[in-house]
């Protein structure tokens, strides 16, 4: 059995989920590396120290020892949003690093974009952190979808919807995520994975046409959306539909409901009933169930496939596929795919942005 040596950048909360997964895959997959926690860097030498105590790190560095650690072969980018491509450069500089897990988003501005396009990566694997892809449900879903039985996509429309940000308590904590677009937002933050949910169904063809914006509160930057939704078009299927994200939608808990709409049937997911998806065949005239529980067949199915799923579950087979798993069934999102996803999250900003002079110009009529 391999073994990876692992550093993390970054200590805040999703560092602790990833953490929590990568120590839990020896009780999923029986083929698993023997992994060490070699380091872990933060901004705060207190919180890096405490993360290290905690979660079983042999130590804490700074940046600069981080990036000079020779013992590193894989590292995953954990920080803040504004420091992911910084990182991500650095990191591959690293000689010894094989395998990079990036968090979302890639990056956020055009400029890194560009810069992250041109980036020699040298054959290193890099996954980015759209981990929902790895649902067990959705994955069955998105290969039913390809298989081709619903035919052309006609038109879609998904919604990635929370209420948090509606308390005013919630919201004095996440300062830092009420940055403008399309470094924060609701777009950037939630939306980013339910363009990546959108894109591995569609293709990384899609263009957004236009966006709303709603949500006004005194103590969030006007160009913070708290609510955007988009209107999309594939070019090459001439497939239209709409996008939303929302951290101000009352009661809706953490729902991610996706509709697909083609010529021969429909396909449905969410997140209310994540143990399974539905289609509907215009042949036979009937909605199918498709119960998917947590099984991974034929890779995993602990503890039993048939128990409902939660949110780390997708996280841990998002890290089996990261440290070498195999998974014919799965979409995994690369560079590209997240340079994809961040173009729209990009152009999101900038339709955001007329939309809000279009909304002045009501305003003062």
């Amino acid at each position: 059995m391999s073994t990876v040596k692992i550093g993390f950048l970054g200590a805040g909360g999703i560092a602790k989920a990833h953490a929590y997964s990568l120590n839990s895959l020896r009780y999923y997959y029986p083929e698993t590396p023997q992994i060490v926690f070699e380091s872990v860097c933060s901004q705060r030498e207190e919180s890096r120290k405490h993360f290290a105590e905690s979660y079983g790190f042999r130590q804490h560095q700074c940046e600069a020892d981080f990036m000079q650690n020779d013992a590193i072969d894989t590292v995953l980018i954990l920080g803040p949003n504004k420091v992911h491509a910084e990182h991500l450069k650095a990191v591959a500089k690293m000689p010894n690093v094989k395998r990079i897990y990036l968090e979302k988003p890639v990056c956020s501005s055009l400029q890194e974009e560009k810069e992250l396009a041109a980036l020699a990566l040298a054959g290193r694997k890099l996954q980015v952190g759209f981990q929902y892809l790895q649902t067990a449900s959705v994955r069955e879903a998105i290969a039913f979808w390809k298989s081709g039985k619903l035919g052309r996509p006609i038109h879609f429309d998904l919604k990635y919807y929370h209420g948090d940000y509606l308390q005013q308590s919630y919201r004095d904590k996440r300062q830092t995520r009420l940055t403008p677009a399309p470094d924060g937002g609701a777009m950037a933050d939630l939306g980013s994975h339910g363009i990546s949910l959108l894109l591995s169904f569609m293709g990384e063809q899609l263009q957004i046409t236009s966006a709303l914006q709603g949500g006004d509160f005194a103590d969030v930057p006007g160009d913070s959306d708290l609510f955007s939704s988009l209107s999309l078009v594939d070019p090459h299927t001439r497939a239209v539909g709409n996008m939303s994200a929302s951290r101000i939608s009352s009661g809706s808990g953490d729902l991610v409901s996706l509709e697909i709409y083609a010529e021969k049937g429909t396909l449905r997911y969410t997140s209310q009933r994540p143990e399974s998806f539905d289609y509907f065949l215009e042949e036979t005239q009937q909605w199918v169930t498709q119960p998917v529980g947590s099984h991974y067949k034929p890779i995993s199915s602990f503890p039993s496939g048939h128990v409902p799923p939660g949110w780390l579950r997708s996280m841990v087979h998002a890290h089996y596929l990261f440290l070498g798993g195999a998974d014919e069934r799965a979409f995994v999102p690369d560079l590209q795919h997240g340079l994809a996803v961040q173009r729209l999250v990009r152009e999101t900003a900038t339709h955001l942005s007329s939309f809000r002079k279009q909304l002045s110009s009501y305003v003062k009529k």
